[in-house]
């Protein structure tokens, strides 16, 4: 009823109309919810609200779920909220601190692999064009 989805659109289009710039914007907006953020909630929330922003911008859903799915599993390993880090540090019985200190790599490798899947849509499009 009170239309979101269309005023987020209109939003974002009216700060630029370019595809790459939205798409950078989207993965700075779901990063940070990731932090902030439960994986399950975020999608459920944002999903119907940023949906059809991406397709006004001509990204296909599937690119989108891989985009957002991404976005958020690199929430699940930072803080504060970060509830890998709370399993894997009660599963190596080590202080959480310790924990955190060893995910760089892994993060940078996760932020390099996300940006190759917004801006290389082929990446996560392969196997739906395969099947068409």
């Amino acid at each position: 009823m009170e239309r979101v989805a269309e005023v987020v659109a209109n939003f974002v289009l009216g700060i630029s109309e370019n595809k790459w710039v939205i798409l950078l914007l989207l993965n700075a907006f779901l990063l940070l919810v990731g932090l902030i953020m439960e994986s399950l909630a975020a999608i459920v929330i944002l999903t119907p609200i940023l949906l059809p922003m991406a397709l006004a911008i001509g990204v296909d859903p599937v690119h989108f779920g891989l985009i957002m799915i991404f976005n958020l599993a690199i929430g699940f390993i930072t803080p504060p909220v970060g509830v890998n880090l709370f399993v894997a540090a009660g599963v190596a019985k080590l202080k959480i601190e310790e924990v955190v200190k060893g995910i760089g790599v892994l993060l940078i490798t996760m932020v390099v692999v996300l940006l190759l899947v917004t801006y290389i849509p082929d990446i996560s499009l392969w196997l739906v064009e395969y099947m068409r």
